[in-house]
């Protein structure tokens, strides 16, 4: 009929879902490179007692130095290229870091050296975890000092209990107040912008400071100054890694469209804004941010930031979160106890172990540091660390994904790896001053990680021995021809080439089997998501009639690996031949015991130590892998190490 309304355009409905997931990306991706402008251009005019002068000369050259840094390594670096790196839709380090394993799969020796690299930059990812929310919320709570003085002394006890809070609620998930980031970050970003675009049409001669010439003689010049300068100055791309880590939840379009119509825009604003009200008025070098907001509008700023910091943390902690449970599934830390926290987003998660790690570090740097300034010379190293890994990565990556040519990759090796390179080096002076405080973190997840690899290492070489062959096993049990009793009893065990410690010792002590043994082995791809019809391999392990069935189920690294409901699906699709209302009343039997250190070869006696005080703390296996607690029966014998 002509007077009915259209259907709305398939191209119509596809931009409102872009744009309506660009507008959630804001509340996540980015917080923490978004709030950078609270600290960033005040921790370069504070350098060396103020050696960074407030003169044209300086002050170009710094905001030059700012809009390119950003320009090179964000807009191009991340949005541009990584973003096209990714592992089946996920970014991030790690996940880069099983792309590229994935590439050089028949190459050993580089895989190895690869996985070494993932370690490295979740380690600093740590480190950056630990500091953000920190020097975040200081930097928002020290906008006391400039509109509130009476009470700036009470800027440390106001910060801690904003992190007490923030730590207490992540138990409860980010769903119910996820609505509310995107428009609170839309706001700031609008806000920062104005206050920037006002100073700007007061002083238009500052957007000469865009030129990269001013970078340029501003190097040349000041070689020294310039160098320590950038220590600082890489702090205005904190929070890269996050547009590129959280790709997965929201795809490379809405972040694109996010950055350059709003995030990328509001933020040169606002630092051009800053740069002329230190070219006018010197003394403003003292806190830029805040001295750029009109006086009757500071006090409702303090509060906006605050609440942007604290969302800039909460995208820090959630991302904590998942880059643990990946590592947990990459087998690089024990398991840990994982909560969903909503039915819909499988990347909101709750982890308490790490949760309460965090919140001792973040708590322990803010007493410790005091202020926003001095937790800046420890920021640096962490985010510059993780910008190198990926650069490494990318270079890997980009010539078997791409094919890049030798001189595409020399020009990114120099335009991404020099500047970074530079900003690190920049920051290494720093260490002394509390930049030792990354490296240190970064420090024990190494050790961590690679202690917990080898010693699960050694463990399974220990088991293999004790548990002998599989084939040997189903030969004995039907010579045997042992009583079967009704029902089915499910063995989670990694191979099927060994026998489970638990079927091994029902088998010797009960002399019985059920009626249907499967035995399951649960793998995890270096892939996020691993489709039902691509996650199953049945194996009757040689005899179609005996009731013995080897299941092996592959999970993504972001996959739940709920085995109940895996059996489930198993049946569904066909590979189990089984009723799946049997599986209400099934019996699940996991292999676990002690864990005996011994004097062998192979690790050092601390290590050894460390390894079994991860392993007697690691999330009990039952309810790592969703089964049944009533219907659950630990059984098998000690291991040695």
């Amino acid at each position: 009929m002509d007077d009915e309304t259209p259907a709305p355009s398939r191209t119509g409905r596809r931009k409102r879902v872009v744009y309506a997931a660009a507008l959630a990306a804001l509340g996540v991706v980015f917080g923490d490179i978004g709030t950078s402008p609270l600290y960033a251009l005040k921790t370069v005019f504070l350098l060396d007692g103020g050696a960074v002068r407030a003169q044209q000369a300086d002050v170009f050259g710094v905001i030059s130095l700012i809009f390119w840094s950003v320009t090179i390594i964000v807009s191009i670096k991340y949005i541009g290229i990584l973003m096209r790196a990714d592992n089946d839709g996920e970014g991030g380090v790690m996940a880069l870091a099983a792309l590229a394993q994935r590439l050089y799969a028949s190459k050993a020796g580089k895989a190895g050296t690869l996985l070494v690299i993932g370690i490295v930059g979740v380690a600093l990812f740590y480190g950056d975890s630990i500091i953000t929310p920190a020097i975040s919320v200081l930097s928002a709570v020290e906008g006391l000092h400039v509109t509130v003085p009476a009470i700036s002394h009470l800027v440390i006890p106001i910060a801690a209990v904003i992190l007490v809070a923030l730590f207490a609620v992540q138990r409860f998930g980010t769903g119910r107040v996820g609505a509310l980031f995107g428009p609170v970050m839309v706001l700031w970003f609008v806000v920062i912008a104005a206050a920037g675009l006002a100073m700007v049409v007061r002083f238009p001669s500052v957007l000469l400071g865009l030129s990269p010439t001013y970078a340029i003689a501003f190097i040349v010049d000041r070689p020294v100054l310039s160098f320590v300068a950038l220590g600082a100055v890489v702090l205005v791309i904190t929070g890269a890694e996050a547009l590129y880590a959280d790709m997965g939840h929201f795809g490379r379009a809405p972040i694109s469209r996010a950055w350059f119509f709003l995030v990328f825009p509001a933020l040169v604003l606002n630092y051009l804004g800053q740069a002329a009200l230190v070219l006018h008025d010197p003394a403003a070098r003292a806190n830029p941010f805040f001295l750029l907001i009109p006086e009757w509008g500071r006090l409702p700023v303090v509060i906006l930031a605050t609440a942007a910091t604290v969302i800039a943390s909460q995208a820090v902690i959630s991302g904590a979160y998942s880059l643990s449970r990946q590592a947990v599934q990459l087998g690089l830390l024990p398991p840990l106890k994982i909560r969903q926290t909503s039915l819909r987003e499988g990347g909101q998660i709750y982890m308490p172990a790490v949760n309460i790690l965090l919140f001792i570090g973040v708590l322990a740097v803010t007493l410790s540091f005091g202020s926003s300034d001095r937790l800046s010379t420890a920021y640096g190293i962490s985010v510059t660390g993780a910008l190198v890994v990926d650069t490494v990565l990318l270079l890997l990556v980009a010539r078997p994904l791409w094919h890049w040519a030798p001189w595409k990759l020399a020009l990114a090796a120099v335009a991404f790896g020099g500047l970074e390179l530079s900003f690190l080096a920049g920051n290494l002076s720093k260490i002394i001053n509390g930049g030792w405080v990354p490296l240190l973190i970064a420090g024990v997840v190494i050790l961590i990680m690679t202690t917990w690899r080898r010693g699960r290492q050694l463990v399974q070489a220990d088991r293999k021995r004790k548990e002998g062959s599989m084939a040997a096993f189903v030969e004995e049990v039907r010579r045997l021809h042992l009583p079967r009793v009704p029902g089915i009893a499910i063995f989670p065990h990694p191979s099927k080439e060994t026998v489970p410690l638990a079927l091994r010792a029902n088998v010797k002590h009960n002399h019985v089997l059920h009626e249907h043994v499967i035995i399951v082995s649960v793998s995890f791809a270096q892939v996020p998501h691993v489709p039902a019809e691509e996650a199953f391999e049945c194996d009757t392990l040689g005899y179609e009639d005996d009731g013995i069935e080897f299941l092996s189920v592959r999970f993504g690294f972001s996959d739940d690996p709920d085995i109940p409901r895996a059996l489930r699906a198993a049946v569904r699709i066909g590979v189990l031949p089984l009723d799946s209302a049997n599986f209400k009343t099934a019996s699940y039997f996991i292999s676990r015991g002690a864990i005996r250190v011994t004097r062998q070869n192979g690790m050092v006696p601390w290590r050894r130590g460390l390894f079994v005080a991860l392993a007697h703390n690691a999330a009990d296996p039952a309810a790592r892998f969703g089964l049944p607690a009533l219907r659950t029966v630990t059984m098998g014998s000690d291991v040695e190490i």
